[in-house]
C-alpha cells in the first residue's frame, strides 16, 4: 500500500482518489476550494507531500505551474509526481522546467472522467509520456495505475496531444456546438446513431467547466482540428443548400471504412468473394435437396427425418469444434441450412 497525494479535489481529483481507496491505497487530499472528506483531508501543501510516495496534480493545466511553485519546497526525490492533464505538451515543459532531474516526474493522461466511471466503463485506460529525465517514475505510475485497473499506453506528448486534438477535443467541441444549438436529449425515443452523440454531450455537460477550454487553448493542435472540421462542414453545407453549384453526389458520400484502410478494403473484397462462393454451394445443395426429395416421394416417406438431422448436426459440430470454430455457432449455421432445404423438399 502506498501513500498517494492528491492536490486538486474537484470531480476528477474526487473520482481518482475513490478509485484509489478502493484499490487499497492510503489517499490524502489537499484543495483549499472543495470538500473534502474527513479521512482524506489535509490543511496545507506540506502536509499532503510529507511522507507521500505519490503526488497527483489534479489541477486545471492553466494552474499547474502556480501549484509547483508552491509546492516544490515539499518535494525530494523521494517523491513521484504526475498530473492528470487531458494534453501533455505543455504540462512536459511545465514538470520539466519546476522538478528537472531532482524531483521524478511522469506526465498522464487518464482516458477516464467522473461521468465514465459513475457508468462502470470498462477497461479503464491511462496514457503515460514518460520523461528520459526520469525513467523510473513512468514504471512506478504505471505501476500504480494498473493497480487500479487501468490499461496503460507509453506515448510521447507531442504524438498524444497530435491525437487527442481530433478525437477528444473536436468530441467536447461538437458536443458544446449541439448543446449550445439547443438539440434536444433525453427523448424517448432516438436513433442508434444519435446515441453515442448523446453519451457524448452527456460527458460534456458532467465534466468540469475548464476541460473545454483547455482541451482546445492548452493543445497545440486543437485549432488545426477545428479549422478542418469547420472548413469541411461549411463545404458540405453549401453543397446540400446549393445542388445547383455543380457538386458531385460523391462529394456528399460519407466515406466507407474500406476506403480508408486498403488492408480492410482488400479483406472484404476476399469477403465478398467467399460470400459467392457460399452462395454457389448453397445453390449446389438447393439441387440436391429437390433430388432427394423426389426420391423420398417415390419411397413415400416424410420429408422430414429428425434422426437424420440430429446426426447431420452432432457431426457437424464435431467438424466445427476439430476446426477451432464454436460448435454452437456452427450448429445454428446448419439448422438454418437445414430449415432451408426443408423448405425447397416441401415446395
Amino acid at each position: 500500500m502506498s501513500t498517494i497525494a492528491i492536490v486538486g479535489y474537484g470531480r476528477f481529483g474526487s473520482a481518482l482518489g475513490t478509485l484509489l481507496e478502493e484499490a487499497g491505497e492510503r489517499v490524502r487530499a489537499f484543495d483549499p476550494h472543495a470538500a473534502i472528506p474527513a479521512a482524506q483531508r489535509v490543511g496545507s501543501l506540506a502536509e499532503a507531500a510529507a511522507g507521500a510516495a505519490f503526488v497527483a496534480l489534479a489541477v486545471p493545466v492553466a494552474g499547474l505551474s502556480a501549484v509547483l511553485t508552491e509546492l516544490r519546497p515539499h518535494l525530494t526525490a523521494e517523491h513521484t509526481v504526475f498530473d492528470v492533464g487531458s494534453v501533455k505538451v505543455g504540462p512536459t515543459a511545465v514538470l520539466a522546467a519546476h522538478l528537472g532531474g531532482e524531483v521524478p516526474w511522469v506526465a498522464t493522461h487518464p482516458l477516464f472522467g467522473p461521468v465514465s466511471l459513475r457508468r462502470g466503463e470498462r477497461p479503464l485506460r491511462a496514457v503515460v509520456c514518460p520523461s528520459a529525465l526520469h525513467p523510473g517514475a513512468a514504471l512506478a505510475v504505471t505501476a500504480l495505475l494498473r493497480r487500479i485497473g487501468c490499461d496503460v499506453i507509453e506515448q510521447d506528448a507531442d504524438a498524444h496531444d497530435r491525437a487527442m486534438a481530433w478525437t477528444h477535443a473536436l468530441a467536447f467541441f461538437v458536443a458544446k456546438g449541439m448543446l449550445d444549438a439547443g438539440v434536444p436529449t433525453q427523448l424517448a425515443y432516438v436513433p442508434p446513431s444519435f446515441q453515442a452523440i448523446e453519451r457524448t454531450i452527456e460527458a460534456v455537460r458532467g465534466d468540469a467547466g475548464h476541460l473545454f477550454t483547455s482541451l482546445h487553448r492548452e493543445n497545440p493542435y486543437a485549432a488545426e482540428a477545428r479549422r478542418a472540421l469547420l472548413e469541411t462542414l461549411n463545404a458540405t453545407d453549401h453543397s446540400l443548400r446549393d445542388p445547383a453549384a455543380g457538386a458531385e453526389e460523391a462529394s456528399l458520400a460519407i466515406p466507407d471504412l474500406g476506403t480508408c484502410s486498403p488492408v480492410l478494403g482488400e479483406t472484404r473484397e476476399l469477403i465478398d468473394e467467399l460470400d459467392r462462393d457460399l452462395l454457389a454451394l448453397l445453390a449446389r445443395r438447393a439441387l440436391l435437396s429437390r433430388r432427394a426429395a423426389r426420391a423420398k416421394a417415390e419411397l413415400g416417406v416424410a420429408v422430414r427425418d429428425p434422426r437424420r438431422e440430429a446426426t447431420l448436426l452432432a457431426a457437424r459440430r464435431r467438424d466445427a469444434e476439430e476446426r477451432g470454430l464454436d460448435p454452437d455457432s456452427v450448429g445454428e449455421i446448419f439448422e438454418a441450412v437445414l430449415r432451408f432445404s426443408r423448405k425447397l423438399q416441401e415446395s
